[in-house]
């Protein structure tokens, strides 16, 4: 369900409402009673949770890694 955000045209109280997409849009303010606008909102942002996107989604190639500055001489202490 999305979260609206509504204005009121007196008070200038803002708030959020959760509301199905068909339910009809609230038509007063939760502090006063007066009239109330819904306010275009940026909607939802992206969320990408858990395993599968972009980090995971890679193997990792040591072949194209360049060695860490202090293993230029030779020897390299960070080497599997």
């Amino acid at each position: 369900m999305p979260t609206y955000e509504y204005k009121c045209t007196k008070c200038g109280n803002t708030f959020e409402a959760l509301q199905k997409m068909n339910d009809e849009p609230l038509k007063e303010c939760l502090e006063c009673g007066s009239p109330i606008k819904r306010l275009i909102g940026s909607g939802s942002g992206i969320i990408f949770k858990g395993a599968g996107f972009h980090v995971n989604d890679y193997a990792d190639d040591k072949s194209e890694k360049s060695p860490p500055p202090c293993c230029s001489g030779g020897t390299c202490p960070h080497e599997d």
